[in-house]
């Protein structure tokens, strides 16, 4: 028994299974937006498929990033107590993790709806192909950002089966948002990713020109949201979770200074992790109250 906790905590350490945070409120808002936007039915059953689809597919994506970068997180002072380097999970089990898992993804589609089932193989490979990004492109922030993208979206397919705009605008505004974030995390490792011919923003433009960009990301978003708010016609409970929202953003870079790193902790996991619950929070407020 004691065995077997250890086993599950390790696995879910690997995946880093808390920052599941992050998407998982933005699939919440696609699918109850789906929902109310199209007087459907409220299919329970349908949102536990979703939130497994978004279970399975981030774990795979995880465990396959740990797998891919393995050399260079045994290499990483930061990142060397990981669990393949460290030795607590061998690479092959990782890499069987994510096969099944991308398997039970693929099957949880085929019982939500035909256009799920058929797109999820594009899903994967961009939820996957971003762990070879690093090597050739400092874009790889907006690929992870487009992999989590998926989640307003993807809910709101598995209820209509039809793509629309607002999910679409919901879509862009965690594209931004993660990207941007993103660009901050990887502040740490500027000088490691360099010396391993990595590509980054921080590597390619530094830490001043990353944060740069980073913001300029943010107010791209905070715009999509405020815009997304118009086109909707939402009302106060709406405009509440963005101010929230934006403000948080304004609120992590103030934390994060090029010769001060010191709080990007603070910044990364737990800013954007009650920036996310907090925004999905007001907005399921906003279509239901």
């Amino acid at each position: 028994m004691i065995n077997t906790f250890v086993v599950l905590k390790n696995y879910l350490s690997l995946i880093k299974f808390s920052h599941t945070i992050f998407a998982m409120p933005f699939a919440f808002i696609g699918f109850f937006l789906a929902v109310q936007m199209n007087n459907a039915v409220l299919n329970w059953k349908l949102f536990l498929l979703v939130v497994l689809c978004m279970v399975f597919a981030r774990s795979a994506a995880m465990a396959f990033n740990r797998y891919i970068d393995r050399r260079f997180d045994k290499e990483n002072v930061r990142t060397a107590v990981r669990e393949i380097p460290a030795g607590t999970i061998a690479p092959g089990s990782a890499l069987l993790f994510v096969i099944i898992n991308s398997a039970l993804f693929m099957a949880t589609t085929w019982f939500i709806n035909s256009i799920c089932f058929y797109l999820s193989p594009v899903a994967l490979a961009v939820v996957l192909g971003y762990s070879y990004t690093k090597r050739f492109t400092a874009l790889c922030h907006l690929v992870l950002g487009a992999g989590l993208a998926l989640a307003p979206i993807g809910a709101y397919l598995a209820v209509t089966g039809e793509f629309a705009l607002l999910p679409l605008l919901f879509s862009f505004v965690v594209l931004l948002w993660v990207s941007g974030f993103d660009i901050i995390y990887a502040l740490q490792d500027e000088d490691f990713d360099r010396s391993q011919q990595l590509r980054s923003m921080p590597v390619a433009l530094g830490k001043k020109g990353a944060l740069v960009l980073s913001s300029v990301l943010h107010i791209l978003c905070a715009g999509l949201i405020v815009y997304a708010g118009i086109y909707a016609q939402f009302d106060l409970w709406y405009w509440a979770g963005a101010a929230i929202f934006i403000s948080l953003l304004v609120y992590q870079h103030r934390l994060v200074k090029p010769d001060d790193l010191s709080k990007v902790t603070l910044a990364f996991a737990t800013t954007n992790g009650v920036a996310s619950v907090v925004f999905s929070v007001f907005v399921l407020m906003e279509l239901y109250l």
